[in-house]
């Protein structure tokens, strides 16, 4: 397998900060994501390699076996293990007709006569002798992904189909769900080799706000505009909210920029059935524009009487 440059892949440069990473790796995520590219073979390709890339440059303990070992990082452990197995004395073990004796422990398996199994890692190490018969397992790697989730979209428990590596992956999505949460898929990472375990898929939740409506953990916040009528002598505003329309008294005198709360009539509690936020309304007063005759007339009078 070719070396793969994880920093050529996201575009950034090897001394690049964490913050470097995940802005890269976002802006790609955006442009190459299957929803965005449905029928597009190569994109798909290309996020799966992102996010490869972005799971090890992400981590930091990965991203330093990365750069110290460059395309065998993933066995830097197994490397290690053996230099202090050879610093304590007990060299690589011995051969016993199956494989290579003790060295790794329960994490290796056997596999008599295969002259190719052994990785070119270990015999870079250990030479390239005739005794190459022992299959190593590692778990693959884990993949990261984002899902864009809109206020109204998230508000209800959902179901929503992902394409992950070429399967579809049905998941429910919790109402609530807060912006940044992160939730592990076991098992729908990369693949592991030699029957190593698959590695596990992560998912952050993007959730943005509406045009109208802004969240501040479990309460929302909306601007309602209202005629210079209505606030001065009162009335009723119909108001469109996640749950339905809502009718409202607007009290007389209404002063611009009043706010009044409803509440439970916010954002679903995560993983609390039946709970929620308050709503929170701020009464924009909109003063009324081209004026008739008489309608300024009026008003200069209303001038004279309040002084």
């Amino acid at each position: 397998m070719d070396f793969v440059d994880y920093y050529k892949t996201l575009g950034v440069a090897k001394n690049a900060s964490a913050e470097d990473i995940k802005k890269a790796y976002r802006k790609l995520a955006r442009k190459l994501h299957p929803d965005v590219n449905p029928n597009d073979k190569e994109a798909h390709k290309k996020f799966q390699q992102i996010n490869e890339a972005n799971e090890v440059l992400s981590d930091p303990e990965k991203r330093k076996k990365y750069d110290q070992y460059g395309e065998n990082w993933k066995h830097a452990d197994q490397y290690e293990q053996a230099q202090q197995q050879q610093q304590s004395g007990r060299g690589y073990g011995t051969y016993g007709g199956g494989g290579f004796g003790n060295f790794g422990g329960d994490e290796y398996t056997y596999s008599s006569g295969d002259e190719g199994a052994f990785s070119d890692f270990f015999e870079s190490l250990f030479g390239g002798g005739g005794r190459r018969n022992r299959q190593t397992k590692y778990r693959g790697q884990d993949y990261n992904a984002e899902l864009q989730l809109s206020l109204t979209d998230a508000y209800t428990t959902h179901k929503q189909t992902l394409t992950v590596n070429g399967k579809n992956v049905r998941i429910t999505i919790p109402a609530g769900v807060e912006n940044g949460q992160k939730i592990k898929l076991k098992g729908y990472g990369s693949p592991g080799t030699n029957g190593g375990p698959n590695g596990d898929l992560f998912i952050t939740f993007i959730i943005k706000n509406n045009p109208d409506l802004r969240r501040e953990g479990n309460n929302l916040h909306k601007t309602e505009d209202i005629d210079l009528y209505t606030a001065l002598l009162g009335g009723e505003k119909t108001i469109d909210t996640l749950s339905g329309k809502i009718k409202l008294k607007v009290q007389p005198e209404t002063q611009n920029g009043a706010t009044i709360r409803l509440k439970g009539k916010g954002y679903p509690v995560y993983k609390k059935e039946g709970q929620f936020g308050d709503l929170y309304i701020t009464w924009n007063i909109k003063l009324p524009t081209n004026l008739t005759e008489k309608q300024k007339e009026l008003f200069t009078e209303l001038s004279k009487l309040s002084s």
